[in-house]
């Protein structure tokens, strides 16, 4: 076997390792179902990681994508913000004929509000690799959700995620990413107080972990992660009709 090399920057898995072309990650209840949806989305004709199964010391398998982190890169431009919310609308598409085991067991954080479809569930620039192919990588924490719940994370992720940024600069980044993804009126309409929702779990889920000692979360708030997740959240909040008008302006 290639050597092993250990592939940092997550903050929920540990024990992630490179070996050559392919990643190798431990397996959990949820992973048979993860990869059979990872493979069901990839056969609908969306660029996902290539799955392997499980190697000969248990681990999953999957493709490893060459590129880098769209956090680590420069900002991404209007025209980069709209291919990318195209590729969140992709996979949903995707998402929509997958139907899963009745014994399936997913893996996830926060609970959903509802369960109209399996989604990614972290749809967000420290999952996205930007290079000769742009992908989503990191797939452990699909499960049941809506598209609504699952555009608000990605929406506020890509484009409300710096609350030093003027409200109308990142109005129009936020249009950008929902033309990409053709959003209808109204996912438009609950999409301004979705994002903040959303946030706010975040931030709940960081606050209440390190209150309730609950690992990685809880070490995760006192890194930087809540005042982060807290800014945010106050951010969506503040400008819920700078959010509004521009979703509504971009579709006139």
């Amino acid at each position: 076997m290639d050597d092993e090399q250990e592939l940092g920057g997550g903050n929920v898995s540990d024990g992630v390792v490179r070996v050559g072309s392919t990643v190798r990650k431990p397996w959990t209840p949820s992973t048979p179902h993860v990869l059979e949806f990872m493979k069901a989305v990839g056969d609908a004709g969306v660029d996902v990681p290539v799955v392997f199964g499980q190697d000969e010391h248990g681990r999953q398998v999957t493709e490893f994508i060459p590129g880098r982190l769209a956090l680590a890169s420069d900002p991404l431009t209007p025209a980069q913000l709209h291919r990318v919310g195209a590729m969140v609308r992709a996979i949903h598409d995707a998402s929509e004929s997958f139907v899963p085991s009745p014994d399936a067991q997913w893996t996830t954080a926060i609970p959903s509000p509802g369960s109209d479809l399996i989604c990614h569930n972290d749809l967000a620039p420290w999952n996205l690799i930007i290079g000769e192919r742009w992908t989503f990588i990191d797939w452990d924490a699909a499960a049941p959700s809506t598209r609504l719940w699952d555009l608000a994370y990605a929406a506020q992720a890509f484009t409300l995620s710096d609350p030093g940024q003027a409200p109308a600069e990142a109005g129009r980044h936020l249009a950008a990413f929902i033309d990409g993804y053709g959003a209808d009126e109204s996912l438009r309409e609950q999409l301004p107080a979705a994002m903040h929702q959303r946030a706010a779990a975040m931030y709940d889920l960081l606050e209440s972990s390190h209150d309730s000692g609950l690992e990685p979360w809880g070490s995760m708030y006192v890194d930087g992660h809540g005042d982060h997740w807290r800014a945010a959240t106050h951010y969506a909040l503040l400008h819920q009709d700078s959010w509004s008008k521009a979703l509504h302006a971009a579709v006139r």
